[in-house]
């Protein structure tokens, strides 16, 4: 069908897939080089949220040092950085109780200070201004659901916009052929497992003889809480109960704006037991008395949920293919014991600029911009990858406290040497999928029920998310053969889906008999983590792009 489809066509010199932090960078450092050098070079954004944020999550706690390069005035200019971390605390949880280890003596590059505490999206949504305030076109809403090749195999751009397809397929009364993107370069920064990333890094083999990649799910809430247990500038992060030595993951909350606090858990989606639910571990997490006391009589505002890399740099694929590159988490570049990759992502989008603006200014385009990969190992992105590229292995090999006591030891002599580390660089074997046990290896988790003062349920969450999705469209989320749910995932791994997703989007229905299970999915209830693509045992669930502009829309996340 879309062979014969007719599309208008717009011309640019750069296309950039994603409004995110490394695709904004990118659009705002062209426009800074053309205007230094009194040339013109076109430049667009496409945005799949109905707005410049909506699909943003984060912590986050940034490290201003890519900002600090992009805008040195970002400050003047009222850059929503709003918070100065003034408290690092770090909590071992156990089930009755807790030890504060902040007292150890944690390497400087774990600590956070010089760094801001603040929505990611809001920061997106500034940097928007910023970009159309210097020429960039940013089109919120447009989907980029196609890539284009010209003849000569390259990426020639991509289709966005496209709307109106019915339930069957087909396209209906409203229906909107999108338009076609052509470039010179195309630019992926779609975050997270994004839906053309995943096809470019095939088509070209960009991930051959590197690891796979690892991720974790983040899960967010953001809550606003009376003055008597605000503490503007504390960052706090746990480690422990609820999860096992086995199961890596953590917590983060953080204090910030009007009486704001940030809470999230973070499972690594390399776990084995397929029993474990990462949302309802995050809801028990927070009535633990260590961390309900900061959250008492408070309310909660707003949810979300968020795939993150954690490969690291032995995971990272070539940035570069014919025609365009990868940017920031489309290739994975946050640095899991930081907690941050907004920081690196700007980076990479500036540096991806850079190649692309001598490239074009040069003549050249739909070309490979080795340079960018060039000038990303050179650079201090690379570098503080490097530092911590076992971290994640060794935690992941030995369990959550040995592995965090040897990855600190590791990554503190790496940062030391030069980047040298006693061992090597370690691989992550497995994929997370692979990772997933047998489900008659490990006993069931039985879940408190959620007391609605501390814990929720996943639907009242996703209303939280403001996540809408037009019901008459073929759903976004694509099974390769349908029988597997309930034929292979159920009986070997008690189908997980229905648990690592953290928004009731997946579920196994039974009759009154309790008999002829039906796998179902609640797509409109998708709030774009990628878990399911990430995690199914069997890689069975493809997550593609809905139309533009549906999926949550996050407020202040």
């Amino acid at each position: 069908m879309t062979e014969a489809i007719e599309r208008d066509a717009m011309e640019y010199d750069v296309v950039i897939v994603g409004a995110g932090p490394s695709g904004l960078s990118a659009a705002i450092r062209l426009k800074q080089l053309a205007a230094e050098a009194g040339a013109e070079v076109s430049v667009a954004v496409l945005e799949k949220g109905s707005e410049v944020g909506a699909h943003i999550l984060s912590g986050a706690v940034i490290d201003p040092i890519g900002m600090n390069e992009l805008f040195p005035n970002w400050q003047e200019l009222g850059a929503p950085l709003e918070t100065k971390v003034t408290r690092d605390k770090f909590v071992m949880l156990g089930p009755q109780g807790d030890l504060d280890i902040s007292f150890l003596p944690f390497p400087k590059w774990m600590l956070n200070h010089g760094n801001y505490i603040a929505s990611l999206g809001n920061v997106c949504r500034w940097l928007a201004e910023q970009a159309e305030g210097l020429g960039v076109e940013i089109y919120p809403g447009m989907a980029a659901s196609e890539v284009l090749y010209n003849e000569d195999g390259s990426v020639k751009g991509v289709v966005a916009g496209v709307f109106g397809i019915g339930k069957d397929g087909q396209p209906g009364p409203d229906f909107q052929p999108g338009v076609e993107l052509h470039a010179k370069y195309t630019f992926i920064g779609e975050g997270v497992r994004g839906s053309l990333a995943k096809q470019i890094q095939a088509k070209y083999g960009l991930c051959a003889g590197r690891d796979p990649q690892k991720f974790g799910i983040g899960i967010k809430e953001l809550w606003q809480v009376p003055d008597e247990v605000f503490e503007p500038g504390l960052t706090q992060h746990t480690f422990g109960w609820p999860l096992d030595n086995a199961t890596g993951g953590g917590s983060f909350m953080y204090h910030f704006g009007d009486n704001y606090v940030a809470i999230g858990f973070v499972v690594h989606l390399n776990y084995k037991n397929p029993w474990i639910s990462p949302f309802d571990e995050f809801q028990r997490f927070k009535t633990h008395p260590s961390i309900s006391c900061y959250l008492e009589g408070g309310k909660r505002i707003a949810y979300g949920a968020r795939g993150i890399t954690e490969g690291g740099i032995q995971s990272l694929p070539q940035l570069y293919f014919p025609g365009g590159v990868l940017l920031g988490c489309s290739a994975g570049m946050v640095n899991v014991p930081r907690i941050k990759g907004s920081h690196n992502a700007i980076k990479s989008g500036m540096l991806a600029a850079e190649a692309a603006f001598a490239a074009i200014q040069s003549g050249r385009a739909g070309d490979e911009l080795t340079a960018y990969e060039e000038t990303f190992r050179a650079s201090w992105v690379a570098k503080e990858l490097r530092t911590v590229r076992n971290f994640k292995p060794l935690w992941s090999k030995f369990g959550t406290v040995p592995g965090l006591v040897l990855g600190g030891i590791d990554a503190t002599i790496a940062n030391m040497m030069g980047g040298w580390s006693p061992w090597g660089t370690l691989k992550h074997g497995k994929s997370d999928a692979e990772s997933t046990g047998l489900a008659k290896d490990f006993k069931p988790i039985v879940y408190p029920k959620p007391d609605g003062v501390y814990s929720f349920d996943k639907l009242s969450s996703v209303f939280l998310s403001s996540t809408n999705h037009d019901e008459n469209q073929p759903a976004h989320l694509k099974l390769k053969d349908a029988s597997i749910p309930i034929e292979v995932n159920l009986p070997r791994f008690g189908e997980p889906a229905r648990l690592y997703c953290p928004a009731g989007v997946y579920e196994v229905l039974y009759d009154e008999q309790g008999q002829n299970p039906k796998f179902q999915i609640n797509f409109q209830n998708c709030v774009h983590c990628k878990t399911c693509d990430i995690k199914d045992p069997s890689q069975n669930i493809n997550w593609t792009t809905p139309q533009g502009g549906d999926g949550p829309n996050y407020p202040n996340m």
